[in-house]
């Protein structure tokens, strides 16, 4: 069984993902430690992040890096929205992804395209939405528990950039999946989200086994 959840930052969709791997017995990927591996690469090699050649050259990145407690800083994640919007890096990372998800007994894969571009053949696709109020607050106190005490205006400010960046790009930009099921979690406990999406992915499965 493949499971393919989208949505923007601070969503809630990689603990969502990882609740359900856990529930299911599947491998977990998180498709945005790629490109915030590329994105480390390229500050560890004062690259440009709007050069699309400088971005590419980052591919080529360890495979340790993605296991790096630095891949979740700030300034790490604003990279790799930078690098996330070149063709040519999408397209380097492209062939991973897919392999990923065609493994055998599947697995579940959170990220932005997702359901559009990486496995649109996925048996449940879920799109997980918070308002940017919610997502701000939620990556606020990311930051504070991680010892950086940027405003809360400039968190969302950020998240509304990112959103706009991530939507508007020419290649996989961030939408739903027209199968996706919606799961908005902007007032739910990590709990409820968590039940809610099996529930989700219970639904759409069982449809999918009708005669």
């Amino acid at each position: 069984m493949i499971i393919a959840v989208d949505g923007p930052a601070a969503s809630g969709k990689g603990t969502i993902a990882r609740a359900l791997a856990r529930h299911y017995k599947l491998p977990h990927l998180d498709t945005g430690l790629l490109y915030r591996a590329v994105a480390a690469t390229v500050l560890d090699n004062e690259l440009d992040p709007e050069k699309e050649a400088d971005a590419v050259a980052a591919c080529n990145f360890d495979e340790a890096m993605l296991a790096q407690e630095r891949l979740k800083d700030d300034l790490i994640g604003k990279t790799a929205s930078i690098v996330s919007a070149h063709p040519l890096v999408r397209a380097a990372l492209l062939q991973r992804q897919k392999r990923f998800a065609a493994q055998p007994g599947g697995a579940v894969l959170d990220g932005r395209d997702i359901g559009t571009v990486i496995a649109p053949h996925a048996d449940a696709k879920l799109f997980v939405k918070a308002t940017p109020m919610i997502r701000a607050r939620r990556r606020h106190a990311e930051l504070r528990d991680r010892g950086s005490f940027a405003s809360l205006d400039k968190v969302l400010a950020d998240i509304r950039a990112r959103d706009e960046r991530d939507s508007s790009r020419s290649q996989a930009p961030l939408r739903a999946a027209e199968d996706a099921a919606l799961l908005d979690t902007s007032f739910l406990s990590i709990d409820a989200a968590v039940q809610r999406a099996i529930s989700l992915v219970e639904a759409r499965t069982a449809t999918a086994k009708q005669p």
